[in-house]
């Protein structure tokens, strides 16, 4: 049996060296990832003439990761000596926790609270994302600022497009016309969902699906297909809004998904003018209804012609060093997903 001589044993030291240079080259750049053993532990092997390496591309859209394979076989064919090279692939599996925003009537808030919320949890360095699953009614495109952007897609899989506030997010305000009616029936529609929610996500972790009113197609596919870690209710204070809200709750508790809690929207009205305060959809009635239903109440957001003006501009307050309103509800998100750690970071 012949073994290798020293100078092929130096040879291809030499050149694993220089593999890794130029390996380095490319993947700090381009991903910032580094390399998984492949012979020895965190260098490429070489034999015969071709050259190995392995390399985690968890949390990259499958773009990312192609053309990271092509710049890897790229950097290891240009180092003398190599005449083949081999680039194998590697990801974790992750968990994808959904938080289903929903009500049980529509009008009552829920995308502007959703918007904001994945918002503010993203100002807080979380890796979320939005779906908009009011496949009827989409409104996330105009109150994240990217109406007229259409998504990309790699193969069977869309790619989220990114808000000017930095939350990757999916729409079919994105893909149909401005004022374009959508007729279609219940399966339709949920497989419409079912699309957005299995986007190439990337590294996100967390979902917030902001949910069409009721308890249709698209929320029994939502609870069967995905399985929410939870459901957060919307709701105003007035007495039909918190009726229907609690058909919700009913739906969810139904499906064993957990109730987050609920939220009180348009809860209290101050006059720009005088500084009167009034309650124009009463006040209090969610809390009231969270309290004796049994879950959580987790705040209220104001009646507030400024968020609605910032609303409708694709401008969310939630992007402000200084919000008061839906930063506290993210805080407390944050805290029902991960009860180990403290709610702000």
């Amino acid at each position: 049996m012949l073994f290798p001589g020293p100078t092929y044993i130096w040879l291809a030291m030499t050149i694993s060296d220089s593999l890794s240079k130029a390996l380095d080259a490319i993947l700090d750049p381009i991903s910032g990832k580094g390399l998984i053993a492949s012979g020895r532990a965190g260098e490429p092997s070489f034999s015969d003439g071709t050259a190995s390496a392995v390399i985690d591309v968890t949390g990259f859209s499958a773009h990312v990761r192609e053309t990271l394979e092509a710049a890897a076989k790229e950097a290891m064919l240009s180092v003398s000596g190599v005449t083949a090279a081999r680039v194998a692939l590697t990801a974790e599996k992750r968990g994808r926790r959904i938080i289903a925003v929903g009500s049980g009537k529509g009008g009552v808030g829920k995308s502007t609270l959703s918007a904001n919320l994945a918002v503010a949890l993203r100002r807080m360095g979380k890796k979320v994302g939005l779906v908009d699953a009011d496949i009827y009614g989409p409104s996330q495109s105009r109150l994240l600022g990217t109406e007229g952007v259409r998504p990309t897609a790699q193969g069977q899989k869309m790619d989220p497009v990114i808000s000017p506030f930095g939350v990757p997010m999916l729409s079919m305000g994105q893909l149909v016309k401005p004022g374009q009616a959508i007729a279609w029936r219940g399966p339709m529609a949920a497989n419409a969902m079912s699309q957005l929610i299995d986007a190439e996500w990337g590294d996100v972790d967390l979902l917030i699906l902001d949910l069409p009113p009721g308890t249709g197609d698209v929320q029994l596919t939502m609870v069967q297909k995905y399985k929410p870690a939870g459901a957060l209710i919307v709701s105003t204070p007035q007495d039909l809004a918190l009726i229907d809200a609690t058909r919700a709750i009913d739906f969810f508790r139904q499906a064993s998904v957990p109730i987050v809690g609920m939220v009180e929207n348009m809860a209290g009205y101050a006059c720009p003018h005088c500084g009167e305060h009034s309650d124009p959809f009463g006040h209090g009635g969610a809390q009231a209804a969270a309290k004796s239903i049994g879950i959580d109440f987790l705040g209220r957001v104001p009646l507030d012609i400024a968020i609605r003006s910032r609303s409708d501009s694709g401008s969310p307050p939630a992007a402000d060093a200084d919000d008061a309103v839906f930063r506290p509800l993210a805080e407390k998100l944050a805290a029902w997903l991960n009860p180990a750690k403290p709610a702000a970071f």
